[in-house]
This record gives structure tokens, C-alpha cells and sequence, in this order.
């Protein structure tokens, strides 16, 4: 693990977002709540939470944060998709990056393995930071 005990602690934030590409028919089923396994997206949305609160324990080295705020938005984007942003916030010494990537990361793995029955070739796609701001190394938007 890197030491940050020298780093002072600042109010860090990150966004990161992704999408799962999918049938439209499978999309189809998520919209109308025809999934067996439950509400898609209400259980992706938590799963998504759960992991950037346990992001220490996925990522080797990744430090144990005290998350102050996490959220997971999902939404339909028609024809054949399900958009995932997720934001991370902290008042640390490291910043957030990892645990808003894995909230996204495992909120689309979830929708994955949720509608798998119907539809294996689904594909998560563009997983990627677009905000980071606090710390030394100061703002980052993505373009």
C-alpha cells in the first residue's frame, strides 16, 4: 500500500461511468420488470454501492476509505442499453477513482448476471472516469 500519511486530507470526489449493451428485447424486460431474478436495477443500483464501500477488499492495494457519499444512477438509453454513473466522495487523504470504477463496474456486472437467462451476449462497454476533483493533483474532466 502506498503511504499517504503525509498527503493532507481534502474533500475528494469522482464520477465514473459505463454502460451494458444488451437485446432490445432484453432491454425490453428490464423496462416492463419481467426479469425473474427481481427489480434489475434497484438491485444494481445497491450492488453498485455495496461494492464501492468494499472496494479495499476487490482491488489489491486500493486503501480502506470512509466514503461520505456514494450514489449509482442507472437509466435506460434505448435501444439497447442500460447507462451506469457512479459518484464517490470522501474527506481524505487519497482520492476515489477506485471505488466510483467499481461501483459502475459491478452495477453492470450485475444487471449481467440478472438477465443472463435471456440474453448472454451482453456486453459491458466504456467503463471510464469523467470527474476528479480534490487532492495534489488537482481537477481532472474527462473530454
Amino acid at each position: 500500500m502506498v503511504d499517504v500519511s503525509d498527503k493532507a486530507a481534502t474533500q475528494r470526489v469522482a464520477v465514473a461511468r459505463g454502460r451494458i449493451v444488451m437485446a432490445p428485447q432484453t432491454l425490453a424486460l428490464i423496462r416492463q420488470g419481467q426479469v425473474g431474478k427481481g427489480d434489475v436495477l434497484g438491485i444494481a443500483r445497491i450492488a453498485g454501492i455495496m461494492a464501492a464501500k468494499r472496494t479495499s477488499d476487490l482491488i489489491p492495494l486500493c486503501h480502506p476509505l470512509a466514503l461520505t457519499k456514494v450514489t449509482v444512477d442507472l437509466s435506460i438509453a434505448e435501444p439497447d442499453a442500460v447507462e451506469i454513473e457512479a459518484l464517490a466522495k470522501v474527506g481524505g487523504q487519497t482520492g476515489v477513482e477506485m471505488e466510483a470504477l467499481t461501483a459502475v463496474t459491478v452495477a453492470a456486472l450485475t444487471i449481467y448476471d440478472m438477465c443472463k437467462a435471456a440474453d448472454r451476449g451482453m456486453r459491458i462497454e466504456a467503463v471510464r472516469l469523467v470527474h476528479k476533483s480534490g487532492g495534489k493533483s488537482g481537477v481532472y474532466e474527462a473530454i
